[in-house]
């Protein structure tokens, strides 16, 4: 599999990410300039409300709406870093790391939020969704720290491995090296990517988390309330930081500043992939160069069409997304009906698991997929859909199909779903619905024509219309063209251009040049 990374980089549109493979756009990330509140940032706290019913609170971070945090987010070890802020705050604390911090005991799980805050209380908290709709930010107070190969967890010393680190000597291999370079009082995740690894790379990785960390607790000291304290990296960047592996083979980027830092992250977190970046500078918009433009044309509108001839159609409530598959004008007999179902539903499938991620679509989403009679096919449907789900980075559950054929899917949702306006506005009515009088059209043509040839004295002059109106403009006995060389003495060329619209005219003179009206 071949990936691909196109940047985009406009002014005024912020940096659109496309992640292709095999040519085919599966991921889409937009970054708007001075992007606050993204998931990952750290802001400094105050406790607005204290909400018994929901054993919430609602912070104060500086958003128009006060974000959210629940009891079960903030973390066993809350009462550690509460102790931290307060220690910080007041100068009584200079250490840069843990190391002389006694730890409080962990919170009890069942316990209530006004046991542990209260109103106008100062508490570091991390962005883990992003303001949604008219929702606020919801946060953690469990703080952690994302590099490449691991995860810096403060007040805490386990040593945890992702889960798709199967082998069982890899795993035992990265654990003693992290347990034996990691800091005291803190806990270590190692990622994926860590797999293969060796201590020079995972100690560089964990050194430079561990600098990230430093300079939080140093701007703690001095930081107001609702202020950013960290901050995490770019879109780019943090991209780049999950998913970049030898399977890329271009990075392109039509932005010069972007492309040195672009350049210079990977030439830091993986040399051997510097060559990769490349800087875009075609006169053609990147994505139309690299067909990324069409291909969000096609995926975003509520009708997909599918290869087959089937399609699909994508709804979305406040609550939920609903997905309905249709055959279209795919046929099939009697007798392999029920193959054709199946064959249509596997396409679904895939093209599914491409939209969720190409969407960003979070939360509950429901599919009806074709009805099939053998539960062998819906188990092999079931079975092929998480397949095409696995290399979905967003967490997520599917549920096998129900007797009524439908199967529900729950997604990570963290960022607002990724829409784009795909209708583009008529040009004849611009987005009226409404033209103006065909009647009178030949009236401002022959209006335009008097002005052209007597104030601006023309004397090639070239009509191009629509083909409907030029075929009505030649016609008749006494074509409308005959009457216009009668009543202005001058022959007047009339082309037919098939791309214009009904009403739509223009004149150009005789070096093919448009005659500005």
């Amino acid at each position: 599999m071949v990936k691909e990374l196109i940047i985009d980089s406009a002014p005024d549109k912020g940096v659109t990410i496309a992640l292709l493979q095999d040519k085919q756009l599966v991921e889409l990330n937009k970054e708007q300039v001075n992007n606050n509140y993204a998931v990952g940032d750290i802001y400094l706290g105050r406790i607005k409300k204290i909400m018994p019913g929901l054993n919430a609170a609602f912070v104060d971070v500086g958003y128009s709406k006060d974000a959210f945090l629940h009891y079960l987010d903030l973390g066993p070890q809350v009462q550690s870093l509460i102790k931290l802020t307060k220690l910080v705050k007041n100068g009584s604390y200079k250490e840069k790391l843990l190391d002389s911090l006694k730890l409080e005991k962990d919170i009890n799980k069942a316990g209530k939020i006004s046991e542990v805050l209260t109103r106008n209380m100062l508490l570091p908290v991390q962005i883990a969704k992003e303001p949604i709709s008219t929702k606020g930010p919801r946060l953690s107070s469990d703080l952690s720290i994302a590099g490449r190969y691991v995860v810096l967890v403060p007040f805490s010393s386990a040593v945890s491995i992702s889960k798709r680190i199967k082998g069982n000597a890899e795993r035992t291999r990265l654990k003693k090296i992290v347990e034996s370079i990691k800091p005291a009082n803190f806990g270590v995740i190692i990622r994926t990517v860590s797999e293969g690894k060796g201590v020079s790379e995972l100690q560089k990785d964990l050194l430079d988390v561990i600098s990230k960390w430093e300079v939080l607790t140093n701007r703690l000291r001095l930081a107001e309330p609702t202020h950013k304290v960290l901050g995490e990296m770019d879109r780019t960047s943090t991209i780049l930081r999950d998913i970049l592996t030898d399977e890329f083979s271009h990075i392109y980027v039509n932005d010069q500043a972007i492309f040195e830092e672009t350049r210079s992250y990977v030439q830091e977190i993986s040399p051997d992939l510097e060559k990769i970046v490349k800087f875009y500078k075609h006169r053609e918009p990147i994505f139309e160069h690299f067909g990324v433009e069409r291909q969000i044309k096609a995926a975003f509108g509520k009708t997909v069409n599918l290869h087959g001839g089937a399609y699909l159609v994508i709804e979305h409530t406040e609550a939920l997304h609903v997905i309905d598959v249709n055959s279209g004008n795919r046929t099939a007999n009697k007798e392999n009906q029920e193959e054709n179902a199946l064959q249509v539903n596997m396409e679904a499938a895939k093209e599914i698991a491409r939209q969720l991620r190409l969407r960003d679509m979070g939360g509950i989403v429901v599919i009806d997929f074709i009805d099939m009679h053998k539960p062998a096919n819906r188990k092999e449907l079931y079975a092929y859909l998480k397949q095409c789900m696995a290399a979905d980075r967003a967490r997520h559950t599917i549920l096998p199909p129900s007797k009524f054929g439908l199967v529900q899917i729950t997604r990570q949702r963290v960022r607002p779903e990724m829409t784009i306006v795909t209708n583009e506005k008529c040009p004849a009515c611009d987005g009226t619905g409404e033209i103006r009088s065909s009647i009178v059209l030949m009236d401002d043509i022959e209006n335009n024509l008097s002005f052209i040839l007597h104030e601006q004295n023309e004397k090639d002059i070239t009509l191009c219309v629509h083909p409907y109106i030029y075929a009505y403009i030649k016609s008749g006995f006494i074509s409308r063209r005959m009457k216009w060389f009668t009543k202005f003495g001058r022959w007047i060329k009339v082309k037919p251009v098939a791309s214009y619209y009904l009403t739509e005219f223009h004149f150009f003179n005789g070096k093919d040049v448009e005659i500005k009206l």
